[in-house]
């Protein structure tokens, strides 16, 4: 039987609709109306887009959008003025440095500047390690989306065997806090893992966040698992022409698609979101911050 394909985009879009319907409420009943901030450094076509994607989204969801964008040759002292300036604007609760930045910046330092309330990507030092204690935290968003779409498959995660490829900080090492927060067993594998497929076919949950395109295929599944793909790789696709490329994940789909129970698509799958939780972090950090109470769903 073929797997269930669980679909993010529709997905993210009643993420997307839920914020909305939070932010209209507060605006009618606290006057309060969430703002996130963008800073982008620099021409890095793909970064712009993706920038220009969140500010539609953002004020899609009632939202008010600031984007700064600074060309690459800014210095750091430059670019850290402008975090600060965020820091301290009462309008912005959430803040987003878009990565990569250019070479002769530090990103950690740059990232460790925002404050941790609204560092919305949950990616500054206080947050990881909030996280990794299991107190309060901004959440990563990626991890926060893979975590919400698992719920919405399973219900309840708890006592569920999981396997996290990948032990990156943005997904993979928060991802696995994420599933430990949730009561399931975690282990986290990597390109050290010794006899992985075997480690990989006793989970009932696969998150597969390596950026190798579809290492995983089929036959490492347990018939009936749930296989989360966070990989998104470009590959040739000469069978479109010469010259073009095809999205894949780290999952070979096909074949996996036989064996599991659910799964995500690439594209179409994790990817939307991202985004959609950018946009639940930032309406968080806005309840935070007036010791509102959180939206529900919406959060780890």
């Amino acid at each position: 039987m073929a797997a269930q394909v669980i679909d993010g985009k529709e997905f993210a879009a009643e993420v997307r609709g839920r914020v909305a319907e939070h932010v209209a409420r507060l605006k009618d009943e606290h006057g309060i109306t969430p703002g996130l901030a963008v800073v982008l450094v620099g021409e890095d076509p793909a970064s712009q887009v993706y920038v220009r994607s969140k500010g539609k989204q953002t004020v899609e969801a009632g939202m008010e959008s600031f984007e700064h964008k600074l060309d690459a040759s800014v210095s750091q002292d430059e670019l850290l003025a402008v975090v600060q300036q965020l820091n301290a604007d009462p309008k912005v609760h959430g803040i987003l440095v878009q990565l990569p930045l250019p070479a002769h910046m530090n990103e950690d330092l740059v990232i460790n500047a925002i404050a941790p309330e609204k560092d919305v990507d949950g990616f500054h030092i206080s947050n990881v390690g909030r996280l990794g204690t299991g107190q309060k935290s901004m959440v990563p968003c990626t991890p926060l989306g893979c975590l919400m779409l698992l719920r919405a498959q399973h219900g309840s995660l708890s006592g569920m065997n999981a396997v996290v490829l990948g032990r990156s900080n943005i997904v993979g090492k928060p991802m696995a806090q994420l599933l430990l927060g949730d009561s399931c067993t975690v282990t986290i594998a990597h390109s050290r893992t010794r006899d992985l497929p075997e480690v990989v076919r006793r989970a009932d949950i696969v998150v597969a966040a390596v950026g190798r395109p579809e290492m995983v295929p089929g036959d490492w599944i347990k018939p009936g698992a749930t296989v989360i793909d966070v990989g998104i790789n470009r590959i040739d696709a000469p069978e479109k022409g010469e010259g073009k490329t095809r999205l894949v994940g780290d999952v070979d789909y096909a074949s996996a698609a036989e064996v599991a129970g659910a799964i995500t698509p690439v594209p179409g799958g994790v990817g939307p979101m991202t985004i959609a939780c950018l946009l639940a972090n930032t309406l968080t950090a806005c309840c935070r911050a007036r010791n509102l109470p959180e939206p529900e769903g919406l959060t780890a």
